[in-house]
């Protein structure tokens, strides 16, 4: 019953993926319109870019920005992101700059054609990938999350709805909790896409409370799949699993087992027993205190027995 219960974690969506797993990374840094705004998008996502490729060499990393953020030549990314994305390799899609709503759909305003989140969803359902993760981060991204939600697919929203319209902070922050170590809550030498969201969720309402200014704001994300969308996440409702098990980037020795070829396989069975754990918690409501401790044990001490090879 042990050996089946913690067969049954190891099949949890978004479950560290397997030492052969790769991961694609898309970046889109949208129109500006304006001097100020082209430059602060620009710099974004070629922050992104140093950021995504130096956390691990195997990283699949693509970035559009300026004239280059165009309707085809983002489509022209991810039809090579679907000719070489296989079913075990995860996804990444981030949107910055300007999004705009008309009341009946969202779109992300692009040098030429703007792209609707249902053309985006169209895109992302041809990627093989089984783990995928959609960051929007532009103004009015809350309304996009109705589209994009998909089986397997958890959605970041640097609003919550359409009507706020006005350039978000949120980005800045998302790629702040990237290299900032602090949003490593757990301390596991990693930063996964819930804690960014947590960190950046946290860091822009002190932006705006620093600021006295009326929020216009707030951040939320649909997980698993569901359309729904939260503010913060639960163990009691589930809220927040897979964010919690998606790594984003790795710190200190685990930045090291990464490009390391020989510790890859290692640190992959150490994400994936991390996220067992994160599943476990999320279970404990339904299951006994004597098999949720029994399956929480086994797991720490594998874990414990993962990390000492890795220390070697």
């Amino acid at each position: 019953m042990k050996a089946l219960a913690l067969a049954a974690l190891a099949c949890t969506p978004f479950v560290a993926a397997a030492a052969h797993a790769e991961t694609y990374y898309l970046t889109v840094a949208g129109l500006g319109g304006e001097a100020d705004y082209e430059q602060r998008f620009r710099a974004l996502a070629s922050d992104l870019d140093r950021l995504l490729k130096a956390a691990d060499t195997t990283n699949h990393v693509v970035t559009l920005s300026g004239d280059n953020a165009t309707r085809a030549h983002l489509t022209e990314s991810f039809q090579s992101i679907a000719d070489q994305a296989k079913a075990d390799d995860e996804f990444v899609l981030i949107l910055i700059g300007h999004g705009s709503y008309d009341g009946r759909q969202y779109k992300l305003n692009l040098v030429g054609p703007d792209i609707s989140a249902s053309s985006l969803a169209e895109l992302c359902n041809k990627i093989a990938a089984r783990h995928q993760l959609i960051v929007n981060t532009t103004s009015s991204s809350g309304a996009s999350i109705a589209a994009l939600a998909h089986e397997g697919r958890a959605v970041i929203a640097a609003t919550k709805s359409g009507t706020e319209k006005n350039a978000t902070v949120f980005a800045r922050y998302w790629v702040d909790a990237l290299r900032d170590s602090t949003a490593d809550v757990d301390k596991n030498d990693s930063i996964s896409a819930l804690e960014a969201f947590q960190y950046a969720t946290a860091k822009t309402a002190a932006f705006y409370e620093s600021q006295k200014r009326l929020a216009t704001e707030h951040p939320i994300f649909a997980d698993s799949g569901s359309a729904a969308v939260v503010r913060t996440a639960s163990v009691n409702s589930g809220a927040g699993k897979s964010l919690s098990s998606f790594v984003l980037v790795r710190l200190g020795a685990a930045g090291l087992a990464a490009t390391d070829p020989a510790k890859r396989a290692l640190l992959a069975k150490k994400e994936q027993l991390e996220s067992q754990i994160d599943a476990l918690k999320y279970q404990r409501a339904a299951m006994s205190p004597e098999d949720y401790k029994r399956q929480l044990t086994e797991a720490l001490v594998a874990l414990a027995k993962v990390q000492e090879d890795l220390d070697k």
